[in-house]
C-alpha cells in the first residue's frame, strides 16, 4: 500500500501516532533536561526549556493537522507539503531564536541556543523518520 492508497481512517491513525510519538519525544527530552538541571544546578535552563517544549509541541501538532488535511484533500501535493513544512519550521525556529536574542543577554543566548537546537533536531529527526517509514508502507 503506497502513501496515495491510504484510507481516511488510516490517515487519522497515522496523524494520532505522529502526535503521540512527538509528545513522547518532547517529554522525554524535557525530562532529560530537567535531570541535567537538577544534577548540575543549572537553573538557567528553565526558560529555554519552556520555550523549546512549547515550540516543539506547537510545531508537531500543526504539522500533523496540516498533513492530515493535505493527505485527505490532495495526496498528490504531499511532496510539496513536506518541502513547505521544512522551510516553515526553519523560519519559525529562526524567528524564535531572534526574538529570544532581542530580550536576552549574550551568555543566556548560548544556553538557549543549545537547548533549543536539541529540540529542533529532535523535531527534524522525528519528522524525517516517521514519514520516510510511512512512505515505504
Amino acid at each position: 500500500m503506497r502513501m496515495l492508497d491510504i484510507t481516511m481512517t488510516d490517515i487519522d491513525k497515522l496523524r494520532w501516532r505522529y502526535v503521540k510519538q512527538g509528545l513522547f519525544l518532547t517529554v522525554s527530552l524535557a525530562l532529560l533536561t530537567l535531570i541535567v538541571m537538577r544534577v548540575w544546578f543549572l537553573n538557567e535552563l528553565l526558560t529555554p526549556l519552556i520555550v523549546s517544549v512549547a515550540f516543539s509541541l506547537m510545531v508537531e501538532n500543526i504539522e500533523a493537522l496540516l498533513w492530515r488535511r493535505v493527505a485527505k484533500k490532495s495526496p498528490d501535493g504531499l511532496p510539496t507539503f513536506f518541502m513547505a513544512v521544512s522551510g516553515f519550521r526553519m523560519l519559525l525556529a529562526i524567528a524564535v531564536l531572534f526574538v529570544y536574542y532581542l530580550f536576552s543577554e549574550r551568555g543566556e543566548m548560548y544556553v538557549f541556543f543549545l537547548v533549543f537546537i536539541a529540540f529542533y533536531l529532535m523535531l527534524l529527526i522525528h519528522h524525517a523518520f516517521f514519514f520516510a517509514l510511512k512512505r515505504k508502507i
